[in-house]
């Protein structure tokens, strides 16, 4: 792994998504888990970033999900960290601490340990919360650490993209529980 993300490639949705939220004066916040600020750092690439990006939080550790987001104990007991039910407290506590007009929440397995047969390593779940409607989804990338990591950037950025500028339907606007197409 390079700690200092000079072999990063850049995501190739968060230019699209940067200049949408601009023409739009949409604001964005992030709670990372997996990315660990991966999220944040593609955004604050582009000039102007400060007026879309109110701000993230990386919550690595279950204790900052519980004092930083309002992740409950019993959630991350009952579910674990990477789990809908986790994500869903995560952006519902992102918005509640920085109500951005998008927001998103991660939690994963990057590896190469701590997967199950349950939840193997890749498995991912993403929470986005836009005008007071919450959705979810679960995805299991494959890879090495950086790969996941990297693909999770590009499926987040992707998601808010497609959930947030659609002219057809919007999948952002359907009822609250349920998942993407």
């Amino acid at each position: 792994m390079n700690p200092s993300n000079t072999n990063r490639k850049p995501c190739k949705f968060s230019e699209s998504l940067f200049k949408k939220l601009k023409e739009t004066g949409k604001t964005l916040a992030f709670a990372e888990s997996i990315t660990a600020g991966n999220l944040c750092a593609e955004m604050v690439q582009y000039a102007g970033a400060s007026e879309i990006l109110l701000g993230g939080i990386v919550a690595y550790s279950n204790s900052v999900k519980m004092q930083m987001l309002g992740v409950k104990n019993e959630t991350l007991k009952t579910h674990g960290a990477v789990s809908e039910q986790t994500v869903r407290e995560m952006v519902t506590g992102l918005h509640e601490r920085i109500p951005a007009d998008f927001c998103a929440a991660v939690s994963g397995i990057a590896g190469p340990g701590g997967g199950s047969a349950e939840k193997p390593v890749g498995t991912v779940w993403l929470g986005l919360w836009t005008e007071g409607v919450l959705r979810t989804e679960m995805k299991v990338f494959e890879g090495n650490r950086d790969e996941i990591i990297q693909s999770c950037v590009d499926w987040v950025y992707t998601r808010l993209l497609q959930g947030s500028f659609q002219n057809q339907k919007d999948p952002l606007s359907l009822k609250e529980n349920q998942h993407y197409p």
